[in-house]
């Protein structure tokens, strides 16, 4: 038994065509701050013992600094004991604000 065999192109077309890839969303580039200047200082100093929960890429989505700079203010933070640590495992540091209780 011999079948009729359609050529691809003369079929609604559709299938003839290569698919089109769609581009996908591209995010936009964080401009984060790499030097910490006295607005900076002063805002950390400031904001960060207020937050309930504290971790390197908290600082980073609200201060707007690049992680080298969290981690040091971080650090800094806890030294001065304005902040205290909750969790510390191998690179994910979180931290609270001090209770009121100690």
């Amino acid at each position: 038994m011999v079948r009729d065999r359609v050529p691809a192109a003369s079929s609604g077309g559709k299938a003839a065509k290569k698919k089109k890839w769609s581009k996908g969303k591209v995010k936009d580039k964080a401009v984060h701050a790499v030097v910490l200047d006295k607005t900076i200082y002063d805002r950390i100093l400031k904001e960060v013992p207020t937050f309930k929960f504290i971790s390197q890429s908290i600082l980073i989505e609200r201060l707007k600094i690049n992680g080298s700079l969290a981690r040091v203010a971080i650090r800094h933070l806890e030294k001065e004991g304005t902040i205290k640590r909750i969790v510390h495992h191998s690179s994910q540091l979180i931290y609270t604000r001090p209770t009121t209780a100690e």
